[in-house]
């Protein structure tokens, strides 16, 4: 995203395979770069399997879907009308109609069909096989509607029997035919492989008559928040306490990044009881995304069970806001991937941004999986800590390629989090940018 994604050599390597590392986790500071490469690098795209098409809904094809036969499957009519010889209205004038007896009456699903020879016509409706001896379809429109009367019908009549059409113009050969292949020839591929799956790739599936498809299923991403300062919105908010904003801002995240979110809600700073909280959510769980208690303080013991599973690593980035992040596996054999995030609430989102979504998107196994970003002009002076990348929360101008930072840099300013569009970006070894200094943008919701 803002960085090259190659994980990184060294010690930035070295967290989870066990070797030593010159200066640990706890206390070097990592680059974006290099916590974001060894995150990606410890996921994959999750196990192919077979789901039925509704259930495959948001997933990518894992295999080339090819139609096993031609669609349209037969010719039919895209019109109300009859079914005709393109030599029997050659010449036809409302003056000079061309009288053909009627044989038939043939609707969609219809099996036997009646044969049109000459001099002949037959009644069809929208979606009707064409019937043999036809060539062509003159809308109801051209004719009399079978009334006699000489005037053209806007709509079809009830079947009269031995009757009589009036054609009243004449009608080019395929007229009003949908020829069978004509959408789609039997053996075409279709779909490729990593197509993402909508309404209307689950409507060509069902069209070409799959029932399954087999596909990388949508991340089950556990979304939970810590702290016993939290109440659920709606909930009378006491001294020292506030509404969890944290585990909606995440769950809606991961939702719109694809995946499969469950909501857990907030856990008190008790280290039994989010432990029994985790082991209850693992069963279910491809990732799991916390907010709060991973910073130095004296009641965050976020550190303490998550390091009772061992693991798990906690850093320091070189990154504003966001700078404390952990990152490792949990639960029984290989365990489940876990990212805790700090508890501030415009750390959190960013550090989703960052580092969450790219993994629930590396599991959906997409393509793109980093946001994209452009180059804008920024007309206000920007500031930033030395040796940090800032992320600034702004609003992006394609019309004019320019960008405006929206709010503060303080990270607990969700009031300005929900007017921004993108994330402007300050380097590391930048520390001041005059007005109109061109800057990376990172568009959000793209």
């Amino acid at each position: 995203m803002t960085g090259s994604t190659e994980h990184p050599t060294g010690s930035a390597a070295a967290c989870c395979d066990g070797s030593t590392d010159p200066a640990p986790a706890a206390r070097r500071l990592w680059t974006v770069d290099e916590h974001l490469a060894d995150v990606l690098a410890a996921v994959g795209p999750l196990p192919a399997i077979e789901l039925r098409l509704l259930d495959a809904q948001g997933c990518r094809l894992d295999e080339d879907v090819v139609a096993g036969g031609d669609l349209p499957p037969f010719d039919n009519s895209s019109m109300d009308g009859y079914a005709v010889r393109t030599a029997d209205t050659d010449g036809a004038t409302g003056q000079y109609p061309s009288v053909l007896a009627v044989v038939g009456d043939i609707a969609a699903g219809a099996g036997e069909l009646p044969r049109v020879g000459p001099g002949q016509a037959a009644r069809i409706m929208t979606g009707a096989p064409l019937p043999p001896g036809a060539e062509a379809v003159a809308p109801v429109e051209w004719t009399d509607g079978g009334t006699g009367t000489g005037v053209a019908a806007d709509a079809m009549t009830a079947p009269v029997e031995d009757e009589e059409v009036r054609v009243l113009r004449p009608v080019a050969g395929g007229a009003h035919v949908r020829r069978a292949g004509s959408d789609v020839a039997a053996g075409a591929k279709v779909l490729e492989a990593g197509t993402r799956l909508g309404p209307t790739q689950l409507g060509l599936l069902a069209a070409i008559g799959r029932a399954a498809v087999r596909v990388r299923p949508r991340p089950r991403v556990v979304v939970l928040s810590t702290g016993s300062e939290l109440v659920q919105p709606g909930e009378p908010v006491g001294p020292g306490q506030i509404s969890d904003s944290n585990s909606f801002t995440l769950t809606a995240a991961a939702q719109e990044a694809g995946a499969i979110a469950y909501r857990v809600g907030a856990v008190p700073d008790d280290a039994d009881r989010l432990r029994a909280v985790l082991e209850d959510q693992l069963g279910r769980a491809d990732l799991i995304v916390t907010s709060g208690g991973v910073s130095v303080g004296a009641y965050d013991v976020v550190k303490e069970v998550f390091e009772s599973y061992g693991g798990v690593d906690f850093r320091r980035i070189r990154m504003q806001p966001g700078k404390p992040q952990g990152f490792g596996r949990i639960g029984g054999g290989d365990g489940v991937p876990l990212l805790a995030l700090p508890g501030n609430p415009v750390s959190a989102y960013i550090s989703f941004e960052l580092f969450v979504r790219p993994v629930i998107r590396t599991m959906l196994g997409a393509a793109d999986v980093h946001r994209p970003v452009v180059r804008a002009l920024c007309p206000a002076e920007l500031r930033s800590p030395a040796g940090r990348r800032q992320f600034l929360r702004g609003r992006y101008s394609a019309a004019d390629g320019t960008v405006e930072p929206v709010g503060g840099a303080e990270s607990h300013l969700v009031g300005a989090l929900a007017r921004a569009d993108c994330l402007i970006t300050v380097p590391e070894d930048v520390t001041a940018l005059p007005p109109g200094s061109e800057v990376d943008v990172v568009l959000l919701g793209s």
